[in-house]
């Protein structure tokens, strides 16, 4: 109840704040002329302005992050509150997205995640290759609390979009280079234009390049680098006024070198003596690992949309999408050259999308509605190896996943200033797993080219099918107080399907081959969005409260010489928060942007085999679990300066703060747990008159702050085969990149 009182206390000061600017800038108001421009998004699935929509939305637009330098999709973390998105532990390209509490614990195949992420309205399943550089991109767009009606899939927490630029009539070519710190070197190249009357073409290819921040001082190989390539085709063909199509292929393909991170403890062997050259190492970015510096991620989709104007108010789309990807990498837990904690690994996906929709716009009835289906597979393999007991378990499986929904969402303006929406979605999931876990004697396994590796023990091999269901509804009551400044509250539900464990051990946890069922997100939430001072001020905030049942958990736990690994529903917690954003014009020259987000999230249940029993028993853990990826208090601040210098051109700079209390890496506290820390950046850009060309200088991270995104926790005390591998990962360091740009 605390939680819910300092939720709303702090979305109350927003507003109380009010008047005060009001009186401040009243005086000058009137001579002023710079004022906020009105934002489009499609949160709805339908054009509306930011302000008209019932959902907490942050909208980032291109010119902003050119502006500042943006250089992949985790930026968005330091601008939106209740938000961690970050580069996976272990990864380069592996995405990690937390909204309110809520996402994806764990990357591997067949657990899925609880934000959604769309590539242009494409449903992306898979996490691998989804830390998506921006280039060639008209907005990102980040939708808080559960989409489940109008996104459906995987949504419960929110969803993250990623819209790419559109061809406009006039042809544009532009070449952009980053030139920066650590032998940073990316080049990008796109030509848009019409080749007829009625077709559009546009083509972009971009490679990114960076040293590491660290060296593996076992191989001399870079550590924490960067090398990416990238390439997006669209092809936009309008035969007629009323008919539009739209086929989109892109094709991502990462060679970054594996990520093993930084020991954090001395390394002991089975006698818990010291391990030679097993010291903490003083540069967080180093690594001794031996499990090889060879990693290839690629991902790559195509995607037709079609769009019928049928009439004034009525429009038919079809959305139709393929994506597949594979990994090909390692990740040694251990940190050293020797063989103590291995995981060589491999990951294949594949997913067909239909997505079918009707979208109706008539005087005071909007709607939408449709049908999705999606079709897809994901599979892998990789070995957990053991050196001091000349032991490697390896594991193998897939899931297969077909699910169909049906959703629809219709508001109506019931007076001028009052508008109900109401909407629903049904979806059934069919889920077929298989598993296969085995020991050998020898370090790796055939699945890893060892066929000399002695067969052992079989530990899994089981295929089981289930299905799940649910209908999720959502309903909103917006008012309209004035022109500039309305007021909803909302009512929705998410849900995530169940599924099968791709690292069930059926003897150490026979229940385990059963799977796991569904979980589900009830969220209310409450908001205000207006302008004030001729729109010299804008002010979005929400306050919310949800309750999560029947929640998916990861736990691995250590066990003899195994790890455990359970995919639970461990039971019940509950969420509340408020989010405030805004941005103000301070004068013709200056503006400022800033937010600010809150959040209590508790457990009310935990329930979890307590693995120290002999035998293991069910207990209740919620008074010693807590939020992962989930700070209590986020924030950003930022101002910018704009001068024009007539036709030498304009300048901005752009200095900003973000901030992030402390959090942990998991449901059990640790000593990885990541305190509170500030990031500073800023960007001093020159653009031409002509707005052909531009220069940028941008810094990041300012005050090179040492700050963890990740880590593996396998204590001595948890096992003595692990090697006492405690290891984190860490957020790129201070890095200063000077932009090159010519548009035509």
């Amino acid at each position: 109840m605390k939680a819910i009182v300092k939720a709303a206390l702090l979305a109350g000061a927003a507003w109380s704040v009010v008047p005060t600017l009001a009186f401040a800038q009243a005086a000058v108001a009137a001579e002023e002329t710079g004022v906020i421009e009105e934002l489009v998004v499609t949160a709805r699935r339908r054009e509306e302005t930011l302000i008209d929509v019932p959902v907490a939305v942050t909208a980032v637009t291109a010119e902003r992050l050119e502006a500042t330098g943006a250089t992949d999709i985790t930026t968005l973390q330091q601008s939106t509150p209740n938000l961690t998105v970050q580069v996976a532990r272990g990864s380069n390209s592996t995405l990690i997205s937390f909204i309110r509490g809520v996402g994806q614990q764990d990357p591997l195949w067949g657990f899925e995640p609880g934000v959604g992420l769309y590539i242009d309205d494409v449903y992306v399943a898979r996490p691998q290759a989804a830390v998506l550089d921006i280039f060639d991109i008209e907005r990102m767009e980040v939708l808080r609390g559960p989409q489940g009606t109008l996104y459906g899939r995987n949504t419960i927490g929110g969803a993250i979009k990623y819209v790419t630029a559109k061809i406009d009539e006039d042809p544009e070519f532009r070449l952009r280079g980053n030139f920066g710190s650590y032998n940073q070197r990316d080049v990008i190249a796109s030509a848009k234009g019409m080749i007829g009357d009625t077709l559009g073409l546009g083509l972009t290819w971009a490679k990114f390049d960076r040293d590491g921040f660290g060296t593996n001082l076992f191989t001399g190989a870079e550590h924490y680098n960067k090398d990416v390539a990238a390439a997006r085709a669209t092809l936009e063909w309008s035969p007629s006024e009323a008919l539009f199509f739209r086929l989109a292929g892109d094709i991502v393909t990462d060679r970054s070198n594996p990520r093993h991170g930084h020991r954090e403890v001395p390394a002991l062997n089975f006698l818990g003596q010291p391990i030679p050259g097993g010291q903490v190492l003083p540069d967080v970015y180093d690594t001794r690992a031996g499990s090889g510096d060879q990693n290839l991620v690629e991902t790559r989709g195509v995607s037709l949309l079609g769009e019928y104007e049928v009439s004034d108010t009525i429009t038919l789309k079809s959305i139709t999408a393929y994506r597949a990807g594979e990994t090909e990498g390692t990740i040694d837990f251990d940190t050293l050259p020797e063989r103590i904690l291995d995981i060589p690994a491999r990951y294949n996906d594949h997913q067909f999308t239909q997505e079918l929709q009707l979208l109706y716009t008539g005087e005071r009835l909007q709607a939408v509605g449709g049908l999705f289906y999606l079709n897809a597979t994901a599979a892998g393999a990789f070995d957990t190896v053991l050196g001091q007991a000349n032991l490697t378990i390896a594991t193998t499986g897939h899931v297969d996943t077909e699910s169909w929904s049906a959703f629809a969402d219709v508001s109506y303006d019931i007076t001028e200033a009052l508008t109900v929406s109401v909407g629903g979605r049904y979806t059934r999931d069919e889920k077929t797993g298989r598993v296969y876990r085995q020991n050998f004697t020898g370090l790796v396994s055939p699945l890893f080219g060892n066929n000399t590796a002695v067969p052992g023990l079989v530990r899994s091999n089981f295929t089981s099918t289930d299905s799940y269901e649910k209908f999720t509804p959502r309903l909103s009551l917006r008012y309209e107080m004035s022109p500039d400044l309305t007021g909803y509250v909302a009512y929705s539900q998410g849900f995530k399907s169940g599924g099968f464990d791709m690292r069930a051990d059926a003897i150490i946890t026979p229940s385990s081959t059963q799977g796991y069922q569904p979980e589900t997100v009830d969220s209310y939430e409450a908001g205000l969005k207006g302008y004030f001072f001729d729109r010299r001020l804008t002010l979005n905030t929400a306050v919310f409260y949800a309750k999560y049942q029947d929640q998916q958990v990861t736990l691995q736990t250590p066990v003899g010489a195994t790890i455990a690994s359970q995919v639970l529903n461990v039971g019940e917690s509950h969420m509340s928060g408020a989010e405030l954003e805004g941005t103000a014009v301070l004068t013709d020259n200056l503006s400022a942007n800033f937010a600010l987000g809150y959040i209590k999230a508790e457990f009310d249940e935990y329930r979890a085999l307590d693995l120290t029993q002999t035998p293991p028993v069910i207990r209740d853990f919620a008074n010693s679990r807590v939020f992962q990826n989930t700070p209590e208090w986020t924030g950003a601040f930022s101002l910018t300066y704009q001068r024009d210098l007539g036709d030498a051109g304009s300048i901005s700079f752009i200095p900003s703060a973000s901030y992030r209390s402390e959090f942990s890496m998991f449901e059990v506290p640790s000593s990885l747990d990541q305190g509170s820390y500030w990031l500073l950046d800023a960007s001093l850009v020159w653009t031409s008159a002509d707005e052909h060309f531009r220069v940028g200088l941008h810094g990041k991270n300012l005050a090179d702050e040492t700050y963890r995104v990740g880590g593996y926790n396998f204590p001595q005390s948890a096992g003595v085969l692990f090697g006492n591998s405690v290891n984190a990962f860490y957020g790129p360091p201070r890095t200063v990149t000077l932009a090159l740009e010519a548009k035509f």
